[in-house]
């Protein structure tokens, strides 16, 4: 089953940046799942099994380098783009 996964990153102390970056690109570089970012969240979508095993390796090496975090997910099965822009007239 394609699965996606919206995930927000929140490091409990120290800078935030850092760690958040380098849990993005750790999901970025395991290659398994496509990879889309705003500020808000990053979005990474493929099979639920590559879905989840990024995101168990990405938050496992994150607590490993940065300590505690907060990571907020929400799984979406069969996730498609339900709003398209609008049509010319």
């Amino acid at each position: 089953m394609r699965l996606t996964a919206e995930l927000s990153l929140y490091p409990l102390a120290g800078d935030v940046e850092v760690p958040v970056w380098a849990f993005i690109e750790h999901i970025i570089a395991s290659n398994c799942c496509s990879a889309s970012t705003n500020s808000m969240s990053t979005q990474i979508t493929g099979d639920s099994g590559d879905v989840f095993n990024c995101v168990h390796a990405a938050l496992e090496a994150s607590y490993a380098q940065f300590g505690r975090q907060v990571l907020v997910a929400k799984f979406i099965p069969e996730h498609h783009v339900d709003v398209e822009p609008p049509k010319p007239t």
